[in-house]
Parts: structure tokens; sequence; C-alpha cells
């Protein structure tokens, strides 16, 4: 294969810059791979996160010419012999050093999700539920924690006074597939308007375009929630479920 140029920021809080290494990417080679040709031979203190390789534990979120991805699942065959490639770090959240981020910003907010809470049994001691209900979330269960929906998120990029409020679209498909759990009986409402913000969202879907889980994170997730908000409001729909005993739930 021909060589490419490999633009990859290296730096930490205090400043920092692109360096460009030339390599020369075997076939079937992703970017992580190359990263890690580039660690082993030309620069052996690059910072680089990554852990399975397969695409299904997040790590090596990066952005790649500006558009972020998973390193390990960027082939290099996407790119024309001669290109420069720009690798940085996914520019949301604090940067430690070179590719690798402080993404804790999240598992704070992870902490902060009301748990499932499951509603008594049967007389039998079994529990039971609809196919169609489970296929319902079955898709949020894919999330990877990539992070990388947090990161293209205008809210939690641009509106740093708004992050106190504000969950993101990772935490919007987690508190989804547990309002739409047929089995919940715990009422989340105020906490998705009050301290998740799904008010703060204005689905232009660049979370769902992202994704490399395939989640329809907007349509399934974040549309349904917003609905569930605007029901809260209305004091018939509120009068109604309160009278049949049911919690408000996603459409």
């Amino acid at each position: 294969m021909a060589q490419f140029t490999m633009r990859v920021f290296r730096g930490d809080p205090s400043g920092g810059g692109f360096q460009d290494y030339t390599v020369e990417p075997e076939e079937g080679m992703v970017v992580l791979d190359v990263i890690h040709r580039i660690q082993a031979t030309q620069a052996n203190d690059l910072a680089c996160r990554w852990n399975c390789k397969a695409g299904k534990c997040g790590s090596c979120s990066a952005e790649v010419n500006g558009k972020p991805r998973l390193m390990c699942m960027t082939r290099m065959d996407l790119f024309q012999p001669g290109d420069t490639i720009t690798v940085a770090p996914i520019r949301t959240f604090p940067l430690i050093r070179d590719l690798v981020t402080d993404v804790s910003y999240n598992y704070e907010k992870a902490k902060q999700v009301p748990p499932l809470r499951l509603k008594p049994p049967e007389p039998d001691g079994t529990y039971r539920m609809m196919q169609e209900d489970i296929d319902r979330i079955q898709e949020f269960h894919k999330c990877i924690e990539c992070f990388l929906c947090q990161d293209v998120c205008h809210v939690i990029r641009d509106h740093e006074d708004k992050k106190r409020v504000f969950s993101g679209p990772r935490f919007f498909i987690k508190l989804a597939s547990l309002d739409m759990h047929p089995l919940d009986t715990r009422d989340r409402s105020s906490f998705i308007t009050e301290n998740a913000g799904i008010g703060l969202c204005n689905i232009t879907k660049c979370c769902t375009e992202v994704c490399p889980e395939h989640i329809h994170i907007t349509d399934n997730g974040i549309i349904p929630l917003k609905e569930r908000a605007a029901d809260s409001l209305d004091p018939i729909v509120w009068l109604l479920r309160r009278f049949r005993g049911q919690k408000s739930r996603p459409a």
C-alpha cells in the first residue's frame, strides 16, 4: 500500500499541536493499528486509550478527519493513498494527553440515573412480559459507551453552564430503556425534565449519526422522552394516569 501521512495530535492541558508521521499501512489495517505502529516505531510516548479492538468496548474514540469515530472500526482503505489523515482526541471533554480525554462527566451522570424498580412478581413467583415490549428497548442495550454521541451534542460541547442539568444522549437512551421496561414502576418524569434536561435537546440527530452501533437515539429514545415530558405538564393526562394508577410512560 502507498504511504499515508498521519497528522496526530500531541499535547496535554498546557498546550499542544499536530505532528506528522509517515506510515505505510498493510492491507486490512484500521486507524488504531496505524496508531499502534506509530507508538512502536516513531513515538513510544504517544498516549492512546483502547481495549478490545473489536468495536465493543468504546475506548478508542477519536476524531478522524474531524468526524467522531472508533479508531478500531475505521479502515485505512477508506482513504486515498497519499492522503493526510488527522487523528485528534474527542474535543468535548478535557484533554489528559495526546488522544486521551477525561470522560468522567459521563460516569457522574450515570450515577444520577434512577435505577430499575420492578413491580411485584405474579402469584406464581414469575414475571411475564410481551415480546414486543422487550423488542422495543433491546436496541438501547447495544450502547458501548464510546461517548461519541456525547462528544457531538452541542449542549455538552458548547454550553458549560448547562452541563449540571443535562445528561446527554447516552443517558437519554438509558432513561428510555428503563422507562419503557414493562416491569418498571418508577416515575422518572421530574428527573427527566429537571435533572436530565431533556428540554435542552433540539433533536438535530447528530448523536444518531455518529453512533457506531446504529442506535436510533433520537427517534426511538429522545423523542418519546420529550413526548412524556409534554404529557406530564398536561393536567388532564396527569389526572387520568393518577386515576388509573399508571406511571407516565413514553408513547
